[in-house]
């Protein structure tokens, strides 16, 4: 019995194992966003629900041609929806790490800084502010934050995603 793999550009090959992967990477982010929520008491903002949602829904276009063997134009067409909504969540983590950095202000929900009149107006902003705020950086490896990591991994995401789509190898 011969176990060997193919030669590492024939796994492009495999029609379902880009989609497969992209799919499998699209669920390790959103359990590793989970597992340091609940886990590791990393608790997500606004901007952080808008990340996963661009995991979640990569998955999305991504699935039926991970689990069904489709024809090279539904698989085409697969593959460059999924990497289009990495692109869509790459530039929402990018517009994320500049509201950390200071780069620019993020929405008023997320980073609304409390001014104005008396004690109501202070409680009233106290009580409507939310848990998290978007402009804090709650963990970071090598001055790069979460959402940092998000969008290279988006990217990279979605350049595997497009390779995948107009493959030569893949054209079968």
């Amino acid at each position: 019995m011969n176990l060997t793999l193919p030669p590492t550009g024939r796994l492009l090959a495999a029609p379902r194992l880009p989609s497969l992967v992209l799919v499998l990477a699209a669920l390790a982010a959103l359990g590793t966003a989970f597992g340091s929520q609940y886990w590791g008491g990393l608790y997500p903002c606004d901007l952080c629900w808008w990340q996963r949602y661009a995991y979640m829904a990569a998955i999305v276009p991504l699935l039926p041609s991970a689990l069904w063997q489709l024809n090279r134009a539904p698989r085409l067409i697969s593959l460059v929806a999924g990497a289009l909504v990495f692109v869509v969540g790459a530039g929402i983590s990018l517009f994320h790490a500049g509201v950390e950095q200071k780069w620019w202000e993020g929405f008023t929900a997320c980073t609304a800084p409390i001014s104005g009149g008396g004690l109501d107006d202070l409680r009233a902003a106290i009580l409507a502010a939310p848990v998290v705020r978007c402009d804090d950086i709650p963990w970071s490896l090598f001055g790069i934050s979460i959402a940092g990591y998000s969008a290279i991994i988006s990217v990279m995401l979605a350049m595997f995603a497009l390779k995948a789509a107009f493959s030569t190898e893949s054209v079968r």
